[in-house]
């Protein structure tokens, strides 16, 4: 057996079964870990939806605030 012929089969081989299973399987899981968000991901933006809203909360309390004490301050330019 040539050296030629040594290099050349586990090359074939290596480039029509190996090569092609692992790029699609490198893929599939690729695309498996990007289908959602992860758990953190969530806890993190349950806990932003939260702030979020208690900071919506304290905007109302300041606006209701200024209307009853300051009345047309959203008229005035600052």
């Amino acid at each position: 057996m040539t050296a030629m012929a040594f290099f050349f089969v586990p090359s074939v081989i290596f480039l029509s079964i190996v090569a092609p299973l692992w790029l699609i399987l490198h893929y599939w899981s690729k695309h498996k870990s990007n289908r959602g968000l992860s758990e953190d991901d969530q806890h993190l933006m349950a806990s932003l939806t939260h702030t979020i809203e208690g900071l919506e909360q304290r905007i109302d309390s300041l606006e209701r605030i200024l209307d009853d004490q300051h009345q047309g301050w959203r008229r005035e330019k600052h």
